[in-house]
Order: C-alpha cells, then structure tokens, then sequence
C-alpha cells in the first residue's frame, strides 16, 4: 500500500492520506503528489470538488515527516530542509487558494503539517476525535504551513496562546479558533462523502453540531490579559494567576524553544487580523530557512524525538530585538509563489 491514495471518484477528486500507524504524518513525496493532483484537476472538468481524508482512527495527520529533514542538517545540508518548506508551503497556498471547493475529513490528532492540508480548504469538517495544535515552538520552529495565518485571525489572544504553548483544542474550540467549520459525527463521514462523490457540489454538507464544549472561551480573559507585551511579560502575567491553564501556559513556556516563542510572537504582531495566507508563509520561511543554522530546530527534534530525553539545550534563554529581526529579515531567496495561479 502507498502512502497516500490519489483518483477521481464520479465528479470529485479523492485523496486520502495512508499511513496510519505513521499517524499519517506527511512526507514530501505525499505533499508534492497532493500538489500534483491539485495541479492536474484545476482544468478538469470532470472534477468539481475535492475530498481530503485519512485512514485510521488515531490522526488525520499528526504533522511531517521530520527524519529526513534531521539527518540532512545534522550533515550540514541545510539546502534540504529549504526545499521540503519552500515546496511545502507552496503545496498550502494552492490548497487555500484553490477555486474549486475542497472539503477535509479530519479526525483524531491534527497537527503541524496536518493544519496545512487540513485547515485552510474551503470546507473543514471534525468529529468527537479531533485534537488540533501548533506544536512547532516545542521542536524550535515557529507555527508554520500557514497557521500562524490562522492564530493571527483567533480571538483575542487565543492565537498567541495557543502558538506559544501548543495547547491541544478539541472541535469547539477548534471551530471557535478558526481552524474548522463544523463538527460532525463520523458515523456520518461515508455516506456523506458519497454524496459528495455523487454530486460534485457541496449540498450534501449538512451545517454539523451546534452547542459544541469550548473550555478555551471559558478562559479567554486570562488569555487576554497575560498574553500580550514580550514573551518575558507574558511569563511575569502568568505568574501572578494561580489558575490551572496559567500554571499549565507557564509550564509550556519554560519548555519550549525562547528563540521560537518570541519570533512567534512577533510574527503575529506583523499578520494581524487582516494577513492572507501568503504574507504568512513568507514569513514562517524566513524563519524555517534558518531555522537549522542559526535556530533550535535540530536540538528540538534531538531532544524530542531522536533521543527523546526531552532535555533540549536551547540556545538561548532571553531573547534580544536584533535576534528576532534577524530570524524574520529577507532573504536573498524569498518565497516564491509564482506556480501558485490555479
């Protein structure tokens, strides 16, 4: 079996992610077969919509396939990794700018590379299951295919929150958070995606479950309040709270990348509520493009999943202005979306 499943099916285009015990986690060659397809049905007519799922019930997809992109920096080849983000993030700026509707299935873990296919189509469906995060700032990257675009869109502080500590949301909060439509049941998935074979049109689409749980809504004051200003005020505001998502936020950001943490931060700064998803992915490739030789990302996938001794020895502990700028200034070779037009 292939990793991933690509074919037309009546009037829409089908793909389905297969590595189940992988967590479906997305490999080049699966992100460049995806961008291919999208390619080959933009002037199909045959193809009216698109559906995105997965096999299994563990995880839509839990993020990228990172081993490669490990043992190429460890070597000293950073040209690598530029290339899997570069051609990556141009697989999500086609996903979200695509003028035919792609609908996405996500159940279970989505994460990381899973946002970037599953969270910026037109129509994004969850189940009981789902459990969305940006985890980056964990392995020494900042929240990246796009979904710094999507934090910066989340009420209030809610992006910075939940970029900064990796908080996982469950499908209400997911909904709230503008990385979902609507929650239905996956008992319901089949028949539906039938239809939508059937069709080509997204009628079938029923409008989901409504009244779903958002603890993160119950909290969004404290969010507000302590996660503005510098990554180091954002620390001293937590500290003064003695609730549980404050200690649990404190607790994060004393694990988790400075040098990341902070670039995030300012990334979101310069998006705002009105960036589109190009202004994002320029900026989260300027950050990845670095992120081997001059960030945390190597000691962060060291720690976590090479030797997973979750120890990881950042480089720095307080970061300077200078320090950010640097991560988030032009590059010789910027992001290039020219292909990006269907």
């Amino acid at each position: 079996m292939s990793d991933i499943d690509i074919r037309i099916k009546g009037r829409t285009g089908r793909i389905t992610l297969q590595r189940p015990k992988a967590l479906n986690a997305l490999t080049y060659d699966m992100a460049m077969a995806i961008y291919a397809a999208l390619k080959d049905w933009a002037d199909n007519d045959t193809v009216q919509l698109v559906v995105i799922d997965a096999e299994g019930d563990k995880a839509f997809c839990a993020g990228g396939d990172i081993q490669d992109l490990y043992d190429t920096g460890t070597a000293g080849d950073f040209a690598y990794g530029q290339k899997f983000w570069r051609d990556e993030y141009r697989l999500n700026a086609r996903l979200a700018e695509y003028h035919k509707p792609i609908v996405s299935f996500m159940q279970g873990f989505v994460m990381g590379g899973g946002v970037g296919v599953g969270c910026h189509v037109s129509h994004r469906i969850v189940d009981d299951s789902t459990q969305i995060a940006m985890p980056e700032c964990g392995i020494g990257l900042v929240p990246d295919v796009g979904g710094s675009m999507i934090l910066a869109h989340a009420p209030g502080q809610l992006g910075a929150y939940l970029g900064l500590t990796a908080a996982r949301m469950g499908p209400g909060d997911a909904i709230r958070a503008g990385f979902a439509d609507r929650h239905i049941a996956r008992a319901d998935w089949p028949q539906i995606i039938a239809e939508l074979e059937d069709t080509g049109t997204t009628v079938a689409l029923p409008d989901g479950t409504t009244d779903l749980p958002t603890p993160l809504a119950d909290d969004q004051a404290l969010i507000d309040a302590c996660f503005t200003g510098t990554l180091e005020q954002i620390k001293a505001k937590l500290a003064e709270h003695d609730e549980d998502i404050s200690a649990q936020a404190l607790k994060a950001l004393g694990r988790n990348s400075p040098l990341a943490m902070a670039v995030a931060l300012e990334m979101l700064k310069r998006l705002g509520p009105d960036a589109d998803i190009r202004e994002a992915l320029t900026l989260e490739y300027r950050f990845t493009a670095r992120a081997m030789e001059h960030g945390d990302f190597l000691e962060g996938i060291r720690a976590q999943i090479i030797d997973r001794d979750r120890n990881p020895q950042w480089k720095h502990q307080v970061v300077s202005e200078d320090e950010i700028e640097m991560m988030l200034s032009p590059l010789p070779d910027e992001l290039d979306f020219e292909e990006e037009t269907a």
